[in-house]
């Protein structure tokens, strides 16, 4: 024992010697704590304006305040138009290790791709800058990050037939949906529309994008739903008995998908469904995105609800959504055919169908088109089910016998 004290005794010495004291390495604990800013992406959203928050965070606390000055750059986010500018003094009080930057981000319904800014720290007193720039992402959630891929490819219909007048028609060829033509439903209607359906209607679904019109099916929370999707109606602004009408569309897929171009009589608010009549030109449940349904509802002589109806089913593994198809009805005094890309698929007459009074079908109709998301016979999306989903419309066109 008496030997490593007198060692002991002897390093201290040396240590004390010389011209120089010798350095001591530097305790960790005296260094700067290192400030950094995390990246953040957030939805865009339709509202004016919504406020999100981006963390800046010390490495270790300190005994002492730090400030911290912190500024937004843009990218192809622009200030004032999808932000508001941020240029900030961030002061982390003694002890404190996060610190929040409020982001005040400029939200649209327009279709348009992810946009960005930048967050940058500037400057720093009592710390050293670690992460000092980090992007912050705006996603767009208005048509699917503002892609609608429109085809090049399908069927088509001539816009003139020799023994035929054109009297009706839309070609989706302006910048936003003929008010004039078209009504929004809006809601979820009784029971979700009858058929316990999940989505809430809304106008910003709808779109015109290239000459057609798009109806958007979304993942998205409004109103205490969780899907929305729009409903267009042609009731009391155009509506019509008899003759040919030619749709042009591609039709979305997907479980819980339930997209239709159909029919209803204008006397529907008068004498109630079934009696009014439904004539439904085509509807797809999402699972079978190969076939399409063309139905008729009418009432027995006590009102209740009859149907009659078919499908037809593309062949080669060919969908519904990967091209242009055209639905048609020829619409006659006591008989209805429905065609697919001018294939008969569908033929009922009064007599077929066995109905005598009331018979709708010879009475006027207005136009419905909607995308749906699930209901009684879809049933719900699940996780195998895309979002967004599009209902494209190139046109849509009624004739009438010269």
């Amino acid at each position: 024992m008496k030997t490593l004290v007198y060692l002991f005794s002897s390093l201290i010495v040396f240590l004390s010697c010389g011209d120089e004291a010798i350095p001591m390495p530097p305790d960790e604990n005296d260094a700067l704590p290192t400030v950094s800013l995390e990246g953040i992406n957030v939805l865009e959203g339709n509202t004016s304006e919504k406020s999100i928050f981006a963390s800046i965070r010390l490495s270790k606390s300190s005994d002492t305040n730090i400030e911290v000055l912190v500024e937004s750059i843009d990218g192809t986010a622009k200030a004032d138009e999808d932000y508001r500018p941020v240029s900030m003094n961030v002061v982390f009080a003694a002890g404190a290790v996060q610190e929040n930057i409020k982001l005040d981000i400029i939200g649209d319904e327009m279709s348009e791709v992810d946009e960005y800014f930048t967050l940058r720290i500037t400057s720093a007193t009592g710390a050293t800058i670690g992460v000092e720039g980090v992007r912050v992402t705006i996603e767009n959630d208005d048509q699917g990050n503002g892609v609608v891929a429109i085809p090049s490819t399908g069927y088509t219909t001539p816009e003139a037939y020799a023994s035929m007048d054109l009297i009706w028609s839309d070609e989706f060829s302006g910048t936003e949906l003929d008010q004039s033509n078209w009504t929004y439903e809006i809601g979820n209607g009784s029971s979700g529309w009858g058929n316990n359906e999940l989505q809430f209607y809304r106008k910003e679904n709808t779109s015109i994008v290239d000459g057609n019109l798009v109806i958007a099916a979304r993942d998205e929370t409004f109103n205490g739903f969780k899907y929305t999707s729009s409903r267009l109606i042609t009731k009391d602004k155009f509506e019509f008995t008899h003759g040919r009408v030619d749709i042009r569309a591609v039709i979305p897929e997907g479980q819980g998908i339930w997209p239709a171009l159909w029919m209803l009589g204008a006397n529907i608010s008068e004498v109630g469904w079934p009696r009014c009549g439904e004539i439904d030109i085509m509807e797809l449940v999402g699972h079978e995105p190969s076939k399409v349904h063309a139905t008729v509802h009418y009432p027995n002589a006590n009102g209740d609800r009859l149907l009659n109806g078919t499908s037809t089913d593309l062949t080669g593994g060919k969908k519904f959504s990967d091209e242009f198809h055209v639905f048609s009805l020829v619409w006659e005094e006591d008989r209805i055919k429905i065609y697919l890309d001018d294939k008969l698929y569908y033929n009922s007459t009064r007599t077929s169908l066995g109905v005598q009074n009331p018979y709708p079908f010879n009475e006027p109709f207005f136009f419905i088109m909607n995308v749906a998301v699930g209901g009684n016979w879809p049933g719900s999306p699940d996780a195998s089910t895309l979002f967004p989903q599009n209902m494209i419309v190139d046109y849509i066109r009624v004739f009438q016998p010269k």
